[in-house]
């Protein structure tokens, strides 16, 4: 598997701006079932090995877990303060969760669950995300999860770019590429006006 041209340009950007801790931040933005924008900020955990995918966490009883079954199509925005630059990966979705569903990556599942910080594990185990908020402060403090096992509504979020819209704020003109995918899988990038 070969990497994408614009895999090249994410990494200057994100060594240029790893001194940025929420420079590993991003907007993702999917569809609701009513045909509605719904966009929420994820942290970037690296990309799926050898592979485009990039990778986050979410958790099964979240709304977007519900969005991206029913629409796995979003996109990405992506701003590095540094640099001034925005990447927009739009692509498909997989979320893969605790369930016999896509055997395959479940090692990489169980990998970032290692990964995680015993405070970022911790939020799985608390009450329902999105539903009205429990009062018992000890709700929040459950005991912690397997640090080795994750937990059932513990889910790796996969997005598989087909189109990749680079846009330099710095310069006079500014510089934008845009690349996109084939049904070959083959990348093409073309300049474009800013």
């Amino acid at each position: 598997m070969t990497l994408a041209p614009w895999r090249s340009a994410i990494a200057r950007a994100i060594d240029r701006n790893r001194s940025l801790v929420y420079a590993r931040y991003l907007q993702l933005a999917t569809v609701q079932a009513n045909g509605r924008p719904a966009n929420r900020t994820l942290v970037f955990r690296g990309f799926l090995e050898d592979t485009n995918q990039l990778k986050f966490i979410t958790d099964s009883r979240s709304a977007k877990a519900d969005y991206i079954q029913q629409q796995p199509w979003a996109e990405v925005c992506w701003y590095f303060p540094n640099t001034r630059e925005q990447f927009r990966i739009n692509g498909c979705l997989t979320l893969v969760s605790g369930d016999d569903s896509h055997q395959d990556l479940q090692p990489a599942r169980i990998d970032i669950w290692q990964e995680l910080s015993d405070a970022a594990r911790l939020q799985f185990a608390w009450p329902h995300p999105g539903k009205p908020r429990v009062q018992e402060l000890e709700a929040f403090e459950p005991p912690a999860p397997d640090p080795v096992q994750p937990v059932p509504n513990f889910c790796l979020l996969l997005l598989d770019p087909v189109q990749v819209d680079h846009l330099e704020l710095r310069g006079e003109p500014q510089n934008r590429k845009f690349y996109r995918r084939d049904e070959n899988q083959e990348w093409f990038c073309e300049e474009i006006n800013p």
